[in-house]
């Protein structure tokens, strides 16, 4: 026989390795993705697309508010400290907020944090266990005069906690 002449046999081996391969890498794949799912992150997306409008026109009277947020981790990684100002730069208080720290990518680790104000327009959320990395911060605020209790304004902060 002579050299460099591919028979059959040679044809067979590769297009075995060949497959072979891209069935190992499939393989690969689908157990990443079967053991990294979470499940459905958003809880009844129908109900909430029924009430796009009214989540349209929330976010202009948020707007119209004209208040900001300063949110700060503290070096410890136990407290959140956030500031909340209106358009004047007045600070906000009289209101109540509503925090859940969570992951960015999935809501297996969700949690409300008690938030207390510390001073008007400074609030203080207590953390117990931060773990390192990228955490998400989902802040509502409602008003507690008027007696209602209707969520007036929104934010979303990222955090990134690297441990000392």
């Amino acid at each position: 026989m002579a050299e460099g002449v591919i028979t059959g046999r040679h044809v067979l081996i590769g297009m075995l390795v060949f497959f072979g391969v891209i069935l190992g890498v499939n393989g690969m794949f689908l157990y990443s993705a079967l053991s990294t799912y979470t499940g459905v992150v958003s809880d009844e997306p129908y109900r909430k697309g029924l009430n796009y409008n009214e989540r349209i026109e929330a976010y202009r009277e948020q707007e119209a508010l004209g208040w900001t947020e300063t949110v700060e981790l503290a070096a410890t990684g136990d407290t959140v400290h956030l500031t909340l100002t209106d358009h004047g730069g007045n600070p906000v208080s009289g209101i109540a907020l509503d925090v859940r720290l969570g992951r960015p990518s999935t809501n297996a680790k969700d949690r409300m944090l008690p938030v207390k104000e510390a001073a008007p327009g400074q609030y203080d959320a207590q953390i117990e266990g931060l773990e390192p990395g990228v955490w998400q911060l989902d802040i509502a605020a409602r008003q507690l005069s008027g007696g209602g209790d209707k969520i007036v304004w929104r934010a979303r902060k990222r955090l990134t906690w690297k441990q000392p």
